[in-house]
């Protein structure tokens, strides 16, 4: 395992983007209770954050309001077969500002789920502060790279 620093922490990043880019879709996993919930969503990277949209009174939202730790996972298919898991705390920005950011941020239409656009009430954005992230291939088992907060 490789630890990612400071200096290599952009190049990280973008190898991140552009690998979570094929995957498509993520699996996030966060504890209700004592149990498990896992859900698919579609993120985007921006930097060292990850940023996702959901509805303002889902389950999924409310779940994580009660508690804000979360796991990503991203697979690429093979022949790539790239691994990347995120670990971190969700928050919910409603400033006007960060809203339309990651409106036009995420890579797919918002505007299927939210028609009114981005000042549908409904809308929220979901940011992760990152505690660990995780670039491997094979399931973690080569090329392992991990990056952790300064």
């Amino acid at each position: 395992m490789t630890q990612v620093t400071a200096d290599t922490a952009a190049e990280f990043f973008t190898a991140v983007s552009e690998a979570s880019n094929k995957a498509d879709w993520a699996a996030v996993a966060n504890v209700v209770g004592d149990e498990p919930r896992v859900r698919m969503v579609h993120p985007t990277w921006e930097g060292e954050t990850l940023w996702f949209a959901t509805s303002t009174d889902s389950a999924k939202a409310q779940q994580l309001r009660e508690n804000p730790n979360i796991d990503v996972q991203f697979q690429v298919s093979p022949p790539e077969f790239v691994h990347i898991m995120a670990r971190g705390k969700v928050e919910f920005p409603t400033d006007a500002e960060t809203r339309q950011r990651v409106w036009d941020l995420l890579t797919y239409d918002l505007a299927d789920f939210w028609p009114n656009g981005v000042d549908d009430p409904d809308y929220i954005p979901v940011k992760i502060v990152c505690s660990r992230v995780e670039l491997s291939e094979m399931f973690g088992t080569m090329n392992k790279r991990v990056w952790r907060p300064a």
